[in-house]
């Protein structure tokens, strides 16, 4: 089986949406998403942006779309995406492990001994100071 052959399978997939939802106050439009791929495996989610991109008229980086499940026996899977109507509206509102996920923010890696430290420093004030604790760290 040759690459050609392979892409050319990969674009063969249909996209249907139902339960949409124009959001006004979060700026995004919302539904959940069907993709019809018999005979293939699932298809990437980047793939699916596009598509829904190019339905929808903006840009592939304001399509979210996570909660992909297979329907047994394959051939189908729902999920959910949400268009947001810029990309500033996207980082605003979207959750940032989504954005981590989409290439838009870098995630800030810290060890695990350090995390643990200022879990128990945070731990040993009340209040507001928990804050102040967790964010300068001890010296």
């Amino acid at each position: 089986i040759n690459a050609e052959y392979m892409a050319s399978m990969a674009e063969n997939f249909t996209i249907r949406t139902r339960k949409f939802l124009a959001n006004k106050l979060l700026c995004r439009k919302q539904m959940v998403v069907d993709v019809l791929h018999p005979n293939q495996a699932t298809i990437p989610k980047t793939k699916v942006n596009e598509k829904l991109a190019k339905v929808y008229r903006t840009m592939p980086d304001c399509v979210f779309s996570f909660g992909f499940k297979t329907n047994f026996g394959g051939g189908k899977s729902t999920g959910f995406a949400l268009v947001y109507d810029t990309l500033d509206f996207a980082k605003k509102f979207e959750p940032k492990h989504r954005l981590v996920r989409a290439g838009l923010v870098t995630k800030v890696k810290t060890s695990r001994k350090q995390r643990k430290e200022r879990k128990n420093r945070v731990k040993k004030v009340r209040g507001i100071a928990k804050a102040k604790v967790g964010s300068k760290g001890k010296k």
